[in-house]
C-alpha cells in the first residue's frame, strides 16, 4: 500500500570549483519494495529542476538506489556504495552514457518516511562532470 508523502530534496553539485544548491518540495507516495527489503518513492519533477512534466522514481535499499526518470528527460542510475556504474543519460538535447562511482550511500528511511543521503560523482566519456550530494527527506502526510 502507498502512502502519499511530502518530499523535500536538496541538490549540491560541485564542478570547477562552482557549487550549485537546487532545492525542491514536492509530494509523492512512498510504497515498499516488491521484495519488501526497501521502498519505493515516485514523485512529479518540476521546472525549478530543470525537467518538468518527467516523473522520478526511486527504489531505496540498504546497499543501493535506482533512479529512474521518465518523460522529455529519460535516464536510470545506479548508486551503490564503493561501486561505478555506467548508465543512460537522456535529454531534451541528445542522449549520452554516464559513468556514476557512489562514495557514500545513508538510508534511514522507514515505513513514515525518513532521509536519504547520497553522494557520488558523474563522469562523461571518463571526464569528470561534478561531484553530487542529494539529501532526501521524507514525510508522512497526515489528514487532518
Amino acid at each position: 500500500m502507498s502512502k502519499e508523502v511530502s518530499i523535500k530534496i536538496k541538490t549540491v553539485q560541485s564542478a570547477d570549483g562552482d557549487e550549485d544548491v537546487t532545492e525542491l518540495f514536492t509530494f509523492g507516495k512512498l510504497s515498499r519494495l516488491k521484495e519488501g527489503k526497501g521502498f519505493h518513492i515516485v514523485y512529479e519533477e518540476s521546472e525549478v529542476m530543470g525537467f518538468e512534466g518527467c516523473k522520478v522514481s526511486l527504489d531505496i535499499t540498504d546497499s543501493s538506489v535506482k533512479m529512474s526518470r521518465t518523460g522529455k528527460a529519460s535516464s536510470t542510475l545506479f548508486i551503490e556504495k564503493g561501486k561505478k556504474h555506467h548508465g543512460h543519460y537522456g535529454t531534451p538535447y541528445g542522449d549520452f552514457m554516464i559513468g556514476v562511482n557512489t562514495d557514500e550511500l545513508k538510508n534511514d528511511m522507514t515505513d513514515k518516511g525518513g532521509d536519504l543521503y547520497m553522494k557520488y560523482t558523474i563522469d562523461i566519456n571518463s571526464d569528470f562532470l561534478s561531484e553530487n550530494e542529494v539529501f532526501v527527506n521524507v514525510k508522512e502526510c497526515k489528514l487532518q
